[in-house]
């Protein structure tokens, strides 16, 4: 069996890893992964790939930094070559970037069987790409890996029992990745304290609002004052925060780290506050109490659990949440949200039985 696996992101490499890992164990399976380019980084080097012992892309396709409408075309288009070459019996895509739809229409033109990890994921905003991507993909996928309970119920909400597809709920496979690299994890070179908060800030819908950045800034730099933040600054949110003149006062500003180091930080820190989307799961694998800085999210359970809570951009409701420090405690919870780490070996016996 052959899978043509499409990945556009460095995180989706990380994810995908743990799949290739138990692919590795099964001498009938093939995989061919292909890197589109979409998020390309000076990091994913021959080292990138070692360190984090991920199968390096057997084709690299270059297509990066054009429009979404740019992006998605030529990627079809190079994907499709691919995918005529290689003759695969799978193409198996992840998330929701511009490489998975790609991917995905690809596989529908073709008529190959199409996998989604990561399946039924929904945020009901359509102004966001990312939202797009995932309802596409998951329309036109043969076998839909649905992380959670919730991603499952969203499906059949939207009619897929109907349709000729295969629901699964697979687990979490950014589990089997946090399980599998917490031994490898790294320190950061910055001067650390003993309590800190880790913080990231990146998505546009925060930082391209110039009310929204401030108040968040505003929050952070009051709850500085007690407990070091530690924010690995991305280059885009620098130069907001440098153009805009935020308050960055008492701030432990820092470059970007590796994932590796990002490993070590959530499962040292002693709170999490951001908006990014892994972040908050990964939060809850270390269990870490999280304050989510967006106005929804994809991962439902965790709100409804108490372990996360919402508080989008409102400065007294990020220092209201800080002060009350979430209610839930984590470390006593007994709930299995995501799988425990046998997401990739569940996906695995889908793909062969089918």
């Amino acid at each position: 069996m052959k899978i043509l696996t499409i990945l556009g992101a460095r995180p989706q490499f990380i994810k995908a890893g743990s799949v290739s890992r138990a692919i590795a164990k099964h001498k009938e399976i093939e995989e061919i992964i292909v890197h589109t380019g979409q998020h390309y980084d000076a990091n994913m080097s021959d080292i990138f790939f070692e360190e984090m012992q991920i199968p390096k892309p057997d084709y690299f396709l270059g297509i990066g930094g054009k429009s979404h409408g740019a992006m998605t075309g030529q990627m079809i288009e190079k994907i499709e070559e691919v995918a005529l070459e290689v003759k695969p019996d799978w193409i198996m895509v992840y998330g929701d970037t511009n490489s998975t739809l790609a991917g995905a229409i690809v596989a529908s033109k073709l008529h190959i069987k199409l996998a989604h990890v990561e399946a039924g994921l929904r945020s009901f905003n359509m102004r966001m790409p990312e939202e797009v991507n995932r309802i596409l993909t998951d329309r036109v996928s043969t076998i839909l890996f649905c992380p959670t309970d919730a991603a499952v119920q969203n499906l059949k909400n939207e009619g897929f029992e109907r349709f000729t597809c295969k629901i699964v709920k697979s687990g979490d496979v950014m589990q089997d990745g946090a399980i599998f690299y917490r031994n490898l994890a790294v320190k950061p070179s910055c001067d650390i304290k003993d309590d800190f908060i880790l913080c990231t800030i990146h998505r546009a819908e925060n930082t391209d609002d110039e009310t929204r950045v401030k108040n968040i800034f505003e929050a952070l730099s009051e709850i500085a004052k007690e407990r070091q933040i530690i924010l690995p600054l991305h280059p885009r949110t620098k130069k907001i925060v440098k153009d805009l003149k935020l308050n960055t006062q008492n701030l432990t500003l820092i470059e970007p780290v590796g994932y590796l180091e990002m490993v070590w930080l959530i499962d040292n820190c002693s709170l999490v506050m951001t908006d990014s989307g892994g972040l908050q799961k990964e939060a809850y694998f270390f269990q870490k109490q999280c304050i989510t800085l967006r106005d929804e999210t994809e991962w439902v359970e965790l709100v409804e659990c108490g372990a996360n809570i919402l508080v989008g951009a409102d400065k007294e409701k990020i220092l209201s949440a800080y002060k009350n420090n979430l209610k839930f405690n984590i470390k006593n919870s007994e709930l299995d949200l995501y799988g425990g780490g046998t997401a990739s070996e569940n996906i695995i016996k889908e793909l062969i039985s089918y």
